[in-house]
């Protein structure tokens, strides 16, 4: 692939072009659904920036930035998964799944062996990286809800991308825990009304 014009003026009058061709308005479901994960794409992208400027021991870096390295290329075949409406998919179009939620699950049993068990619920933070972590996982939360809408609405979206996000935010909120211990990081718990 290769771009050679980044501008197209047709967003001027508030309007795309999905995958095969077929313009639709900005604000389209379909659109905040893969902007979502575009959004989450960046969040992740801030996550790997901060742990690699962390200090950090090469080897825990090295370890998150090969998880988020490929959760990144995982995100962009979702967001190409729901530009593309069932008419304008090819034959073996790559379209996350089994595969990818298995890889998720797979780290998040690595991970969560090397933690300490919860107590209490977790009040975001953890250093900038476990803060960023969960960042990234609200922002995955937000993109599984409108991928659900577009779901209510379009019978063409498979269910694989609702459960990789589904399994991602559990990985983005284990690892955000991981990072923090690992940076020596303090997590701060949630205090009960009555014990506040």
């Amino acid at each position: 692939m290769r771009i050679t014009k980044v501008y197209t003026r047709t967003g001027d009058r508030g309007l795309t072009r999905l995958v095969g061709g077929q313009q639709v308005k900005k604000n389209h479901i379909r659109i905040e659904a893969y902007g979502t994960v575009d959004e989450l794409n960046a969040v992740v992208g801030i996550v790997r920036t901060w742990s690699a400027r962390s200090g950090a021991a090469p080897e825990v870096v090295a370890r998150l930035d090969a998880h988020l390295h490929r959760v990144q290329n995982d995100l962009f075949d979702v967001g190409a998964d729901l530009a593309t409406p069932a008419d304008s998919r090819w034959p073996n179009m790559n379209r996350v799944g089994d595969r990818e939620v298995e890889r998720l699950e797979g780290w998040i049993d690595l991970l969560n062996d090397e933690l300490p068990p919860l107590q209490e619920f977790i009040l975001p933070g953890g250093g900038p990286v476990g803060a960023t972590f969960h960042q990234a996982r609200t922002v995955c939360r937000r993109a599984e809800r409108q991928v659900l809408a577009l779901m209510d609405v379009e019978e063409d979206v498979g269910d694989g991308v609702m459960r990789y996000l589904n399994r991602l935010s559990d990985y983005l909120f284990v690892a955000g825990r991981w990072a923090a211990k690992a940076m020596n990081e303090p997590e701060f718990m949630w205090t009960r009304p009555d014990a506040r």
